[in-house]
């Protein structure tokens, strides 16, 4: 909601209401409080392409993968309905009731992503690849205990961080939706409530982007983790000097 509300407004307030940064703050606040909503009942498994990737680990059971996946399916299609019916009144009054994918008054975009006209299909995937990987990368680090971690009780707050600065710095030429999550159900949404099957046939078939490659980001991430930081960690156990100095020190 906080998300899409915000790429709502600076779209529909045609620049007066928000700008690129604010989006991305949205995101980021979003992302925070739903970590702290859910992460003491589910460990806040937000991303798709996170939750199959724990799955593959051994890190949680593949019976639960259905109702992880359900439960942000219905969660991310709400807040694009929620967010539609707060700017439905907006939304007439800047297509006059034409809801397109492109053209001047392209408004799709507010639920889900689609690439910048300059970038090519394969630009696109690497793109979302990359920043998935930089996600996955940070949350790990974040809950790095054996490493330098985050301060208990900060994690939340430096995870949307991590999502603002990587919209920052690669949401151009996609929007960087690194979450299947994230964009597929908004994209149903949007068929559904009026902009039709181009939401699937936009951008050269944009739609399985954002599905396939935050996935196969999200296991490099783990890999590169695993490989350059996690198999160098010493054990919690001697992770403190025996003289006494910080952890921090001699991680």
């Amino acid at each position: 909601v906080f998300g899409l509300s915000s790429v709502a407004q600076v779209v529909l307030g045609r620049g007066d209401f928000g700008q690129h940064l604010s989006i991305n703050l949205g995101f980021g606040i979003g992302v925070t409080l739903g970590i702290h909503a859910a992460g003491g009942i589910s460990g806040a498994h937000l991303n798709a392409a996170i939750t199959l990737t724990h799955c593959i680990l051994g890190n949680l059971p593949w019976r639960k993968l259905p109702a992880y996946l359900i439960g942000q399916f219905l969660g991310s299609f709400t807040a694009a309905a929620t967010v539609f019916g707060l700017y439905y009144d907006a939304l007439y009054d800047y297509t006059k009731g034409n809801f397109t994918v492109t053209g001047p008054t392209a408004t799709a975009s507010i639920f889900s992503t689609y690439p910048a006209p300059y970038v090519s299909l394969l630009g696109g995937f690497f793109t979302e690849f990359m920043a998935t990987v930089m996600l996955l990368l940070g949350i790990l680090v974040i809950h790095d205990e054996k490493n330098n971690g985050a301060l208990k009780g900060t994690q939340a707050l430096l995870t949307g961080i991590l999502i603002l600065g990587i919209g920052l710095g690669m949401g151009m030429n996609t929007g960087y939706a690194i979450n299947p999550s994230r964009d597929l159900p908004p994209r149903v949404f949007t068929a559904i409530a009026g902009w039709g099957m181009d939401v699937f046939t936009a951008g050269h078939h944009w739609w399985w982007v954002p599905l396939t490659a935050p996935m196969l980001g999200s296991l490099a991430g783990v890999l590169i983790h695993k490989l350059f930081i996690d198999f160098h960690n010493q054990p919690v156990l001697e992770s403190g000097n025996e003289k006494g100095q910080p952890v921090v020190e001699t991680s």
